[in-house]
């Protein structure tokens, strides 16, 4: 197998990149905002018909603050993430081979073994690489040809490290 394709200067493709590889470290985040904030909204409505919800209900009500704005941290993240990369913009290239992925944009390059990748998740746009139990880089598909990418798709199948959203 050998993939080759080229990453056009494009001012939105870095902030795309940044908010794939942030949503999936900042999925906590809105998990845990969700539990504060049903657990705070419960004890809320609970301490209101006993006579000790005086003292809960700030508890309660920070709860339910609290979690909306972890809730709200993930996209404010990205919204950054693409805001600040959207001055990156180069060209690039990658070099996909039986071995290893090379990448290079600009007048950088770097390239990840495949032997180093521990899973692959696949999303709308982006075919996200861990190496370990971090996101490391991202294939882009819709750069690529349709032969291309079902070429890719199917080698990493066999290699069991494809998995699905």
């Amino acid at each position: 197998m050998h993939i080759r394709f080229d990453v056009p200067a494009d001012p939105a493709y870095p902030g795309r990149v940044a908010a794939a590889l942030s949503s999936v470290r900042l999925r906590k985040y809105r998990n845990v905002g969700a539990v504060l904030a049903a657990v705070g909204a419960i004890g809320f409505a609970l301490s209101r018909g006993f006579a000790w919800g005086d003292r809960i209900s700030p508890l309660c009500m920070a709860m339910v603050v609290g979690g909306l704005l972890s809730m709200l941290y993930s996209p404010w993240v990205r919204l950054r993430a693409r805001r600040r990369s959207s001055r990156y913009a180069v060209e690039g290239a990658y070099d996909i081979t039986d071995d290893n992925i090379m990448m290079r944009s600009g007048s950088e390059s770097g390239g990840i073994a495949w032997d180093g990748v521990t899973q692959v998740r696949d999303t709308p746009e982006f075919w996200i690489l861990y190496v370990g139990r971090m996101p490391a880089t991202v294939i882009p598909r819709r750069l690529m040809s349709a032969e291309d990418a079902e070429t890719l798709r199917a080698y990493m199948a066999k290699r069991g490290l494809l998995q699905l959203r």
